[in-house]
């Protein structure tokens, strides 16, 4: 009988949360059919330098219902090109979520330190992932770890920066009951500055997921291999406008996802008193 009425009211919440978000999804759906209307109007000419939205979906019809097929190589559908650039920012992310929090913490606790680097990391952070590419080939002489690296130095500056503002910004009185507790560094770290500075950690991985995905693809134009950016300019050197069309929305469709995803981890891990 519990098991029935907690089920009830978990369906009433759903309801009522769906409720809530139908006006606001409707408002959404109608504004993405004006678009549609406003794009299929302006290259409905054959003339038109950009294809339709009628004619990307003939165009990559076969791309769309059969996203699964391998051919070997390159010659793969779109969910293996989506599913190897996944695959170099979740290796990439992680490392730069290991380290830039670590850094993070270990800068923030430490005025002098964080004085003494904060100035290199602002100029490091404001170079062009692209920009790194040759750098990581030169040094990893190999397109897939130089793919990783460039994703690693892209996340890493929010990850360090917002970490470090959240060390920072642990109040006075956390440092002080710690004193009178007598509390060890581990105790300290994991009982007051962790659980203070993970809102700030998750603002800086969120950002932080958000440049990895930008990154990757813009890396996969000029590594090559198997990669939803190589996709995009093999396309582009095919003259396949349509193809293009299709992997950006791809693209953005999966960066939303990410946004969403780390969003929904946050809201599980952080405080409810530090949201």
């Amino acid at each position: 009988m519990a098991v029935s009425i907690s089920r009830r009211s978990q369906g009433s919440k759903w309801v009522k949360d769906l409720k809530k978000k139908l006006p606001k999804l409707a408002t959404s759906a109608i504004a993405l059919l004006i678009f549609l209307a406003i794009w299929q109007i302006l290259c409905f000419s054959p003339d038109a330098p950009l294809p339709s939205p009628t004619k990307v979906v003939s165009d990559t019809w076969e791309l769309i219902i059969n996203p699964f097929f391998n051919n070997g190589g390159t010659d793969v559908g779109l969910f293996w090109q989506i599913f190897a650039s996944l695959q170099r920012v979740a290796v990439g992310f992680t490392l730069a979520a290991i380290v830039g929090i670590a850094v993070g913490i270990l800068i923030g606790s430490n005025a002098l330190i964080y004085d003494a680097i904060d100035p290199i990391f602002q100029i490091l952070r404001t170079v062009p992932p692209l920009a790194w590419l040759p750098i990581s080939l030169a040094a990893f002489r190999n397109n897939e770890p130089s793919a990783i690296f460039v994703i690693f130095i892209t996340a890493i500056w929010p990850i360090i920066i917002n970490t470090a503002v959240g060390v920072q910004q642990v109040p006075q009185d956390y440092k002080n009951v710690s004193r009178v507790l007598k509390l060890s560094k581990v105790e300290y770290f994991f009982n007051i500055l962790f659980p203070a500075t993970v809102p700030y950690v998750f603002t800086g991985l969120r950002i932080g997921i958000g440049l990895s995905w930008l990154a990757i693809v813009a890396a996969e134009m000029l590594i090559g291999g198997v990669g939803i950016g190589f996709f995009i300019w093999d396309a582009w050197n095919s003259s396949m406008i349509s193809e293009i069309i299709l992997a950006l929305i791809y693209v953005g469709i999966v960066g939303f996802l990410l946004d969403r995803l780390m969003a929904y981890i946050a809201k599980l891990v952080v405080p409810e008193e530090n949201k």
